[in-house]
């Protein structure tokens, strides 16, 4: 039998930006696999491959290992299981109804991990005084089929930058600064089109931590347009998948600093 690995993992790092790709997973927990009527390939590719890779870059970070389809950490609890078709892109997810057992076992997950996570923030808030978290996504721009054009790239940036549920006056330094060095980087020959709010504004875990930690936590919730992978093959570019996240390093820098400068962030001190 093969070993299932741990639902998230977590590293704290040395600094106040932390990493998260709540989607990269792709692993279904034994006791579900033999209701699951949805194929590996289509999961995978509403699932975002690569966005674990670029939330390490960080430095701290948290990357959850199962799939979205079987838990949904980006939603609240009772929509966090993807009962029926118009809660997952048309999908059918199950073959058959889902045993309320699993729902209680799979809702206690979600319950558990947003205790984990608020302890793991505390920390940070006591070492550095704030922090930032990019909230990592990725999203498919080709949804008609593989051979179909993509869709109009007036409403769909190479980078989306959510906000929505930010006090966007009070955060306005650090978003800013961190959007010009995001277009700033070099992307397949030519600056990154970055935009904010066009087609995410960013969902669950950002709402739940601007709610928790008020003028301490600002959470960017980062939607990549899947330029850098076929969406329908799954197969990757490399090199784009590389340049991401070298632009994602570049802007570490510029996030401490405004942390920094602008909300009373200390560079390094201990836990208390």
């Amino acid at each position: 039998m093969q070993r299932e690995s741990k639902s998230w993992e977590w590293h704290d790092g040395n600094g106040p930006v932390i990493g998260i790709a709540l989607h990269a997973g792709h692993e279904i927990r034994g006791d579900l696999r033999p209701i699951l009527a949805i194929d590996e390939e289509t999961r995978l590719r509403e699932e975002d491959p690569y966005t674990d890779q670029w939330a390490r870059s960080c430095g701290a970070w948290l990357v959850v290992n199962r799939s979205r389809f079987e838990l949904d950490l980006n939603r609240p609890q009772d929509q966090a299981i993807y009962c029926t078709p118009d809660q997952s892109w048309g999908l059918k997810v199950w073959s058959s109804s889902y045993p309320a057992q699993l729902f209680a076992k799979i809702y206690k997950e979600h319950t558990r991990f947003y205790h984990e996570l608020d302890n793991y923030l505390e920390r940070f808030v006591r070492r550095f005084g704030a922090f930032v978290i990019l909230d990592v996504h990725s999203y498919n721009h080709r949804r008609e089929g593989p051979n179909t054009a993509p869709e109009n790239p007036a409403f769909n940036p190479g980078l989306n930058v959510g906000t929505g549920s930010l006090d966007r006056s009070y955060w306005a330094p650090l978003i800013d600064g961190f959007i010009d060095d995001m277009r700033g980087s070099n992307y397949r020959g030519k600056p990154m089109d970055v935009r904010e709010n066009i087609k995410f504004r960013g969902r669950y875990l950002a709402e739940h931590v601007h709610r928790k930690f008020p003028g301490v936590g600002c959470v960017l919730a980062l939607e990549f347009k899947k330029t850098f992978m076929d969406e329908w093959t799954g197969i990757p570019d490399m090199d784009a998948v590389a340049e991401i996240e070298s632009a994602l390093r570049f802007s570490i820098a510029g996030l401490q600093n405004s942390l920094i400068t602008h909300y009373g962030c200390i560079r390094h001190k201990n836990a208390g």
